[in-house]
């Protein structure tokens, strides 16, 4: 029986994977680091630009499911995508992945050129990412966090700032951190279940994995500290106070690498973020410390 109209609309949303747009934050990341968070024009520029990363990137799950569709109908959760089990087909996908790329090219054209320049890189890679890079150990990971720093400085362009280089080293190490962990729980999770779902898990082992995920972890707080400590962090501020979101910081990865090894979570990186009450607590606490610090850090610096 053919879905009902609803039903049908409802799976063409969920093919865009609404859900993983939560990443496309660190688009708008140059703006809370600005000190001109409150300035509406940077404000419309970067919903703009949020906007067109998500149909971009809407488009391109849709093209990435569609080229994993057969390896997703073996997997025990993907299984349930709505290409994978064929609630939406072929063109139907084809013509929603258009769409969705023609609408993100257009709002990126409402920027600048720059900002248009860097949604096609942001395309080209994630096109090579689906032709063949993903099937290369450390190379996969790597090109899903080149992913997020072209987010970064995407975000950066379309307000006319350029990104702290601590903040661009900051997310490097966070989007290598989330793609180990992520390859970690998938590689353990196929054990469990008997599958092979994913090539590329071949190539890693678990010991390989947990030596990686601590160095990024060390890496990605040191990263973190040292931006806020850093000479044109403090000059844009006028204050240290930023020190003070460090710790949130470091409980944030320690409660993921927990869920990760001890509750075998991690598949689905957004999942666990949006989902886990004590790491959305930690979250929302970290950006109202950040705005409150950027807004008033200046008129009282703890660290005098």
């Amino acid at each position: 029986m053919a879905p009902s109209p609803e039903n049908k609309i409802a799976a063409l949303f969920a093919v865009l994977r609404p859900r993983q747009w939560f990443k496309n934050g660190f688009v708008a990341a140059p703006l809370l680091f600005s000190h001109q968070f409150t300035d509406v024009d940077m404000i419309i520029k970067t919903l703009v630009a949020v906007g067109g990363f998500c149909a971009i990137s809407g488009a391109i799950y849709t093209v990435n499911d569609l080229c994993d569709r057969q390896e997703d109908q073996q997997h025990p959760i993907k299984k349930h995508r709505p290409i994978a089990r064929g609630t939406v087909n072929t063109t139907e996908a084809l013509v929603l992945a258009i769409i969705s790329a023609i609408v993100g090219l257009v709002l990126s054209s409402l920027l600048n050129p720059k900002f248009l320049l860097i949604a096609g890189i942001y395309v080209l890679i994630n096109v090579a990412y689906s032709l063949g890079i993903k099937h290369l150990a450390i190379l996969d990971v790597m090109t899903i966090g080149a992913g997020f720093v072209l987010r970064i400085f995407a975000g950066g362009v379309a307000i006319g700032i350029s990104p702290s280089h601590w903040l661009v080293l900051c997310t490097i190490m966070i989007s290598l951190f989330l793609g180990f962990t992520k390859r970690r729980a998938e590689l353990v999770s196929e054990k469990i279940e008997g599958a092979n779902t994913r090539k590329v898990l071949a190539d890693y082992s678990v010991g390989f994995l947990d030596q990686v995920v601590s160095l990024v972890t060390g890496a990605t707080i040191v990263c973190y500290a040292l931006y806020t400590v850093d000479i044109r962090t403090v000059g844009v501020f006028g204050t240290r106070a930023m020190l003070l979101t460090v710790p949130f910081v470091m409980y944030g990865m320690f409660r993921y690498i927990y869920l990760i090894y001890h509750l075998k979570e991690g598949e689905d990186p957004t999942k666990v973020i949006t989902r886990d009450i004590p790491t959305v607590i930690n979250l929302i606490l970290w950006v109202i410390i950040s705005v409150l610090v950027v807004s008033y850090g200046s008129r009282i610096d703890f660290f005098d």
